[in-house]
């Protein structure tokens, strides 16, 4: 099942029907059973015409996120770890890359506040004090206030390459900026976990020409969905529950960095595609 919040109603598709739930946000997705819950309401919730649903995500669609946060694993690719490492090489910090790929405790960040977060076709931001920005598709997982995955998102983490790779204390600036998140465009909510063979690609255009388009599966991840949640909540609460990114195998090259206008697609076996595009610095 696909969960669309949109400004006109949440917008449930199952199967080839949509239905129109006017729940709270927080209240409706943060169920023990989310899959099931939103089965019954399919009984007895308002059918709406396949016009109707496709006006409303067309036109009014919002991030998939009411009052959550939004947490970040980090290092859970090989790939990532290697482009952390050489960010890294000329102030001496790669090797605690490598330790955190090794180590049994993941590295995990805050990212965002929901109301920096973008949604499916809205904008974000680059650093205007940062020299080499990219773009970073991940996984994102919904977990509920008892720490089960209830759905999957599709996020952009958003990253200042320069800005970490000075010191890796400066994380938090290079990472947790105004619109340096965007989830979306809706919740896959699903019966089983979401498999390990699922896909994950991005492209990156300017002008018209594609200048990154690369893929992946989730079996490239070192750490299970499960151990990274569980990890999050050890020491902490998330009264609505909270939205965690997995982290990243697909990085452009060292030699690219995003331009305003730039546009990222980042598509998601069975949730779809998220579109952003560039912000002008300011």
């Amino acid at each position: 099942m696909h969960l669309y919040k949109t400004s006109k109603g949440n917008i449930l598709k199952q199967e080839a029907s949509f239905f129109l739930l006017n729940d709270d946000w927080d209240a409706l997705i943060n169920q023990q059973n989310l899959y099931t819950h939103l089965l019954q309401l399919t009984t007895i919730a308002e059918k709406i015409s396949d016009a109707d649903a496709a006006n409303f995500i067309s036109n009014y669609l919002l991030p998939p996120i009411g009052s959550q946060e939004v947490w970040a694993a980090g290092v859970t690719y090989l790939r990532s770890r290697d482009a952390r490492m050489e960010e890294s090489e000329d102030t001496g910090a790669a090797d605690c890359y490598q330790r955190v790929y090794e180590a049994e405790r993941p590295e995990l960040f805050f990212k965002s506040l929901p109301h920096r977060v973008s949604g499916h076709q809205q904008k974000v931001n680059i650093r205007k004090d940062s020299t080499w920005n990219v773009p970073e598709p991940e996984l994102t997982l919904f977990i509920n206030s008892t720490g089960n995955i209830q759905a999957y998102t599709i996020g952009n983490d958003m990253s200042s390459r320069s800005i970490e790779g000075e010191n890796p204390l400066y994380l938090p600036q290079a990472k947790m900026y105004e619109r340096s998140t965007a989830l979306g465009p809706c919740l896959l909510v699903t019966e089983a976990p979401i498999p390990l063979s699922t896909a994950i690609n991005i492209t990156i255009n300017r002008d018209g020409t594609t200048m990154f388009d690369d893929a992946t599966t989730l079996e490239k991840m070192k750490r299970s969905l499960t151990e990274l949640a569980n990890w999050l909540f050890r020491e902490m609460d998330f009264e609505q529950g909270c939205f965690l990114m997995t982290g990243t195998c697909l990085v452009p090259p060292n030699d690219f960095t995003l331009h305003e206008d730039d546009v990222v697609n980042i598509s998601i076996e069975g949730i779809g595609v998220l579109t952003n595009s560039i912000a002008e610095k300011k």
